[in-house]
């Protein structure tokens, strides 16, 4: 059989293609051109990689906004982000002021590229591992009162894609939006003046959590901070309830995504 009975008859003209498109209620997607990337113009011959061309297809189309959902915040953090979003071109706010109740609904009916989260409105860190998992069409970026490095690194490893501070500069959380929309991580600044700074963990068990990411065993963990096994052990209890897990396994399996 001949290449051309293969490919059949794909000669057309660019409106008989949009309109055959048209006739299906999709727009003309991305395709390959003989490994060229574009739009179909003129008449030509394609080669349709229909598999590539589905998988590129938001990628490619660079004038499309990003879609954005919003958290519920308090009023002024509220506001400040309302703002910035709508002030930006690249971007669509698509809902605002979602309650943690309705997130994973809002999620899944709308299926953003970019959620923002007020940290303090999660019952529980493990619940960012558990939207991850469920919705790896959204990238999550978590908004927090206070969080040391270390607990911003936990977050990332439950399939953030950031974790920042609430009074992060605008352009920091702009940047974090665009960069999270291309499915990147952002990872978390140490703080210089109290790098184990944090509204959830104790110092102590910020340390013992650092250790727990490293994969150090208890033994490990107790020689390196002179501490009794059995405290190590009493410290990622402690750790494993306030972040929401039940075991070592959960804290260091990122979400499936």
């Amino acid at each position: 059989m001949s290449t051309k009975k293969q490919l059949g008859n794909i000669n057309m003209t660019r409106s008989q293609m949009v309109r055959r498109m048209s006739l299906v209620g999709s727009p003309p997607k991305p395709v390959i051109f003989g490994g060229v990337i574009g739009l179909p113009t003129g008449d030509v011959k394609l080669t349709l990689l229909r598999g590539v061309a589905d998988r590129m297809g938001s990628a490619m189309q660079t004038d499309a906004k990003i879609s954005v959902v919003l958290g519920r915040f308090d009023d002024l953090h509220a506001r400040g982000l309302r703002g910035l979003i709508e002030d930006d071109p690249a971007l669509d706010l698509v809902a605002r002021d979602v309650p943690q109740t309705e997130l994973a609904h809002t999620l899944s009916a709308l299926r953003p590229q970019v959620a923002i989260l007020d940290g303090a409105a999660l019952r529980r860190p493990a619940d960012v591992r558990e939207l991850a998992g469920r919705h790896p069409h959204s990238h999550l970026i978590v908004l927090a009162d206070s969080a040391s490095s270390v607990e911003s690194t936990q977050l990332l490893a439950f399939g953030a894609a950031a974790c920042l501070a609430k009074a992060t500069q605008a352009r920091d959380i702009l940047n974090a939006i665009h960069l999270a929309s291309r499915g990147l991580q952002l990872a978390p600044r140490e703080n210089r003046a109290d790098p184990r700074r944090s509204s959830l963990l104790t110092p102590r068990e910020i340390d013992v959590l650092t250790h727990l990411q490293q994969r150090s065993s208890n033994a490990q963990i107790a020689a390196e901070l002179h501490l009794s096994i059995e405290t190590v052990r009493t410290h990622a209890r402690h750790i494993y309830r306030k972040l929401g897990v039940s075991s070592r396994r959960e804290l260091l399996t990122p979400s499936s995504r």
